[in-house]
This record gives C-alpha cells, sequence and structure tokens, in this order.
C-alpha cells in the first residue's frame, strides 16, 4: 500500500496530466484522452499514466504517439506545480480495463439469455419417468397381514 503522501502526488499529477491534455497540448493526433489512474513508485521517481481514447485502433495508435511526443513538455509542467525536487519519469499506458468490462457484460448478457430459455423450456416439461422416482419399501396388505400370521 502507497504511503498517502504518494497517493497524493499521483492525484495531483493525474489532475495536471488530464488539465494539460484538454488545455495546453495541441496535438491534430490526440484524440478524446481520459486520465483513468497514475500509479507512482514508493520512491515518486516513476509514475505510470493509465489512459482511454475514445475510438478505433488507429485512434489509440496516434494518441499513443502523440502522448509520447508531449512526454516532456508534461513532465516539465509537472515539475513546475508539484514543486519537487525529483520530477517523477512519466510512462503512458493504454487502460484496456473499459474493453474488458465491455466483454465481461456480453458475456453476462449472453449468460442471462441462455437460462432465460432453460427456463422456458422447463416450463411445460414433464418427468421422463414415474411422478415419485424413488423406491419405496413394500407394504403388505391386510389379508397377506393375517396369512403370515397363521
Amino acid at each position: 500500500m502507497a504511503s498517502p503522501r504518494v497517493r497524493k502526488i499521483a492525484d495531483r499529477i493525474q489532475v495536471i496530466v488530464a488539465e494539460m491534455l484538454e488545455r495546453r497540448i495541441k496535438d491534430p493526433r490526440l484524440g478524446f484522452v481520459t486520465v483513468t489512474e497514475v500509479r507512482l513508485t514508493g520512491d515518486a521517481q516513476n509514475a505510470t499514466i493509465y489512459y482511454t481514447v475514445l475510438g478505433e485502433d488507429a485512434d489509440q495508435q496516434a494518441t499513443a504517439t502523440a502522448l509520447e511526443s508531449a512526454k516532456g513538455v508534461l513532465r516539465s509542467e509537472v515539475g513546475k506545480q508539484l514543486g519537487m525536487r525529483h520530477v517523477p519519469t512519466l510512462a503512458f499506458e493504454f487502460d484496456g480495463v473499459p474493453e474488458t468490462a465491455r466483454h465481461l457484460d456480453e458475456l453476462l448478457a449472453r449468460a442471462r439469455e441462455a437460462d432465460a430459455a432453460v427456463a422456458a423450456a422447463r416450463a411445460g416439461a414433464q418427468p421422463a419417468g414415474e411422478a415419485d422416482p424413488y423406491k419405496k419399501p413394500r407394504e403388505a396388505e391386510p389379508d397377506e397381514e393375517a396369512e403370515d400370521a397363521e
């Protein structure tokens, strides 16, 4: 678990980078980017910035290229605003969590449809054998009991 200081710095880096991408970086390759999370090492030397991009694979590739080219400007702005002696290096990673969540939602929807189909087929079904398939001990009739007693 990261210390409160490291978490606070990571949150501040997330805000700074998001504001810079929105206001100051004017790269036409940069798509609709959302900074989802920043993970900072315990010594605050390396920051991994996770982001998502709205659009196709080509948009994601162009955005990755634009972020790599803007890395120096973003790092210098992070250093200015944080006022730290050693500014963490920035690494950008595409966040695949939204696609994974979407895929899991699709799988759950298919499972619900399959469950509904099984429930509909089960609604009018009858047992294959007798109504009570379990074996029961033979019960003697009253006439047989009298004969057995003699």
